[in-house]
């Protein structure tokens, strides 16, 4: 046993420093905002999603953030569960601009009243993130 513990204790260090460089990633860091973003959709966190949103935020290039915050108010009042299901993502840094990422999604997001999704749609989204200190914040959005 005291063996165990004491591998444990050679091995805790790295583990650590694993997990540490993974926070100063800033591709790693684009990638969990994303699946933050998607977190925070379904759990109908409308505050949480506009801490995301960048204060120059812009939808198809003529919404703003108080658009947002409208939108998702009537989507999760008229809907009790929200699902945004994620069919292919990818996420990337701008090889030019090292504080912006992009990110490009196949969504299918549906919503329902009760157990049975009763509205599903699908779209091809477009997500420019732009780095603020150590945060991704979602700038533009485009869907099709």
């Amino acid at each position: 046993m005291p063996a165990r513990r004491f591998a444990l204790l050679l091995v805790m260090p790295f583990i650590l420093l694993t997990g540490c460089g993974a926070a100063d990633d800033p591709q790693a860091r684009l990638e969990a905002a994303v699946q933050q973003l998607q977190d925070n959709l379904e759990a109908k966190d409308t505050g949480a999603v506009l801490a995301q949103l960048h204060p120059q935020f812009s939808a198809q290039q003529e919404y703003d953030r108080d658009w947002a915050r409208r939108t998702m108010a009537v989507l999760f009042l008229r809907y009790k569960h929200v699902k945004v299901i994620a069919l292919s993502k990818n996420s990337r840094l701008d090889p030019i601009y090292r504080d912006k990422g992009h990110s490009q999604a196949q969504v299918a997001l549906t919503g329902a009243a009760g157990l049975i999704p009763d509205s599903a749609r699908h779209y091809a989204v477009r997500l420019e993130w732009w780095r603020e200190g150590d945060e991704w914040q979602l700038a533009r959005l485009r869907w099709e």
